[in-house]
């Protein structure tokens, strides 16, 4: 399809300061390649040939387990003992790493132009958990080269001739534009950011990262990553053969020797490491190294990056060995046992980082890398699977895990944009892995003292009902019920019998819920949705549902099979989760077009237009293109330039 417009005036509008900028888009004409949407088909749709964010494949639940775990047990939270409870965690602990070469597609084409059902997502967020830490990085991160402009009015540029990596990295060019909207994000929706120092040629740092991040960013900006899975460095050829923890650590005694000596860096203190992706070494080769001591002054984390498993020989070829079959690994993200088998081996790491002093983090993590699975990674049971295991990460004292993102080649995303070519008139797809983050924030809430998990071992330790408590000042304030079992009989429905104190005469009760584990889209949280494919602005769409139960010394919770629950003991204190959204507010394009009520207009749902060709990303079957002429903007102001979607002639 190919389409040209004419000049268009946009108007900015401004949150917190006013300006009486202009700025006037045109758009080029280009060949776009369709992509469509596919209604979903029970197990594996080997003819599917389309991008993975939006394969129709559904896979089978398993069996109802045999035999099944008890259908009624006590939680008695007044023993008193918190012996084993976490350290204090907040709401902001399950974050966001996006691949640094699709900003662009998720955070907005630049400072002048954010992506509206961005900003309502992290605005969720926010209201549940006070603030959202995200990080900007990922392999394309280790050859990113600032540069002063970009043709079109671009942040950055992908060499998509010269990609490395099983995941097709390609060398970034970027100019400042990209910190500009990370911060004009961060006034509007208190987000936090990680970077990281591109550390593939060790002999040239670029450091233009560190002195413009620290300088847009300010406070903003949390630290910044000394080297992305150096542990994979040799196997993927950025180092010669031989190179071990040690020398990591000699090199980033070199970044600090050249962040030292370079005048524009006013901050050292805030770098992030090893963020080893514990494949080729464990985090212990590198403790023993002397790494925290030799540079306690400079680290603000300790980092690790770790996938349960991986799909690159789906996606990449046999040189990563046989293909995994998505129906067989299913079931293992089904139980309890998968988040805990995934913490078990930095739990010596989590101890030796309290010794010091370090917060550690998940710095990167999803279902698989290599994009995911499809069928595992996009269903409700990856929804449960990811909220399970952040959990077991709070509970085992990690201090953040940051949940991948990438192009429209993966299956995993917790939020995807359409196709550019179908922004005008389709909308964002939200994963099963947003709704963890969400359900994570509410849970975790945004107490300033912060919150402390502890694993209950429900139900005598059945691996298919857990439960954690979650105190606040030493008190019981909240419990959290899995179901993993997929029953649509009822009959693997289970009542939790709490027991949380006299004074307790109500609690209040929201669910996340779906008909299957194996469901795709639509999945319910207290009620509210962000709906299936191609269907979301960023906002829960439908009434909250809040579910009231009167205690008689126990208070009896049933959670459905598959399902969680979140109890809140405090009878009527459940979270004020009235958002903060942004609605489109810039129409762009008058000819040809229906008009529309300014009341509608003020709640209508927050499209892009198609100004950037096709997109791009680290995921295989990406397309490469994106472009639009744009006049000079000035970066780094609070506003938004929020552009109104045409549907196909229609105004929305």
């Amino acid at each position: 399809m190919r389409g040209t417009m004419s000049s268009m005036c946009l108007v900015l509008f401004f949150f917190g300061m006013a300006s009486a900028q202009i700025t006037v888009y045109y758009q080029r004409t280009f060949q776009h390649t369709q992509v469509t949407s596919t209604v979903s088909t029970t197990a594996a749709s080997a003819s599917y040939t389309g991008a993975a964010a939006y394969d129709p494949t559904i896979l089978e639940a398993p069996a109802i387990p045999d035999p099944l775990p008890a259908m009624q047990f006590d939680l008695d939270l007044l023993n008193g003992d918190t012996s084993g409870i976490s350290i204090p965690q907040t709401g902001a602990f399950v974050g966001f790493s996006i691949e640094m070469s699709v900003t662009n597609q998720l955070l907005g084409k630049n400072s002048s132009y954010i992506q509206v059902p961005f900003l309502n997502l992290m605005a969720n967020l926010k209201k549940r958990g006070g603030r959202v830490n995200v990080r900007v990085g990922g392999n394309t991160q280790e050859t990113a080269v600032l540069v002063d402009s970009l043709d079109g009015g671009r942040m950055i540029h992908k060499d998509v001739e010269n990609v490395s990596n099983p995941t097709e990295t390609p060398p970034l060019d970027y100019t400042t534009d990209l910190f500009y909207i990370m911060r004009n994000i961060s006034d509007l929706v208190n987000v936090y950011w990680y970077l990281g120092i591109p550390f593939y040629n060790t002999s040239n740092f670029q450091l233009a990262i560190a002195d413009q991040g620290q300088t847009i960013l300010g406070d903003y900006l949390l630290g910044l990553q000394a080297g992305n899975e150096p542990d994979l460095y040799q196997r993927h050829g950025h180092r010669s053969e031989g190179y071990a923890p040690s020398d990591y650590v000699s090199e980033v005694g070199e970044l600090i020797y050249a962040m030292s000596n370079d005048a524009n860096i006013k901050t050292l203190n805030n770098l992030i490491g090893p963020s080893v992706a514990t494949g080729d070494w464990t985090p212990e080769m590198v403790w023993d190294t002397g790494f925290v001591d030799t540079y306690s002054d400079n680290l603000a984390y300790l980092s690790v990056e770790h996938y349960p498993s991986d799909n690159c020989a789906a996606q990449y070829g046999a040189e990563y060995g046989d293909p995994r079959d998505p129906q067989a690994m299913f079931p293992r993200y089904l139980n309890h046992t998968a988040g805990q088998a995934l913490v078990k081996p930095y739990l010596n790491s989590t101890s030796y980082a309290q010794s010091k002093g370090k917060p550690l983090v998940m710095f990167e993590t999803n279902t698989a890398s290599c994009g995911g699975f499809p069928g595992v990674s996009d269903s409700f049971g990856a929804a449960l699977w990811g909220l399970d295991y952040a959990m077991q990460l709070a509970y085992s004292n990690f201090s953040g895990a940051l949940m991948h993102v990438g192009g429209q080649g993966v299956y995993y995303n917790p939020f995807t944009p359409p196709p550019t070519n179908q922004s005008t008139f389709r909308q964002w797809t939200i994963g099963p892995i947003y709704y963890s983050a969400l359900v994570m924030a509410e849970a975790l809430g945004s107490s300033e003292s912060g919150s402390q998990i502890t694993d209950l071992n429900a139900n005598n330790g059945s691996i298919y009902t857990p439960a954690y408590a979650i105190y606040e000042s030493g008190n019981p304030v909240r419990v959290a019920l899995f179901n993993y079992i997929t029953d649509p009989s009822g009959a693997s429905n289970y009542t939790a019998s709490i027991y949380a104190g006299d004074g307790v005469q109500q609690v209040q009760v929201k669910y996340l819920s779906a008909d299957s584990v194996s469901q795709k889209g639509s999945f319910k949280w207290a009620g509210q949705t962000f709906g299936d494919h191609f269907a979301s602005d960023g906002r829960l769409m439908g009434d909250e549902e809040v579910h009231t139960i009167l205690c008689d010394g126990s208070c009896q919770v049933n959670v459905p099979a598959p399902g969680f629950a979140l109890v809140f003991l405090g009878g009527d204190e459940v979270v004020d989760v009235e958002t903060q959204t942004f609605p489109t507010t810039v129409q762009t394009r008058t000819a040809n077009t229906a008009t529309v009520a300014g009341g509608v207009l003020e709640t209508s749902n927050g499209h892009h237009l198609a100004m950037m060709g096709g997109y791009g990303s680290t995921s295989k079957g990406s397309a490469k293109k994106n472009g639009a002429e744009r006049w000079k903007v000035e970066p780094g102001r609070l506003g938004v330039v929020v552009l109104l979607g045409i549907f196909m002639g229609t105004m929305l």
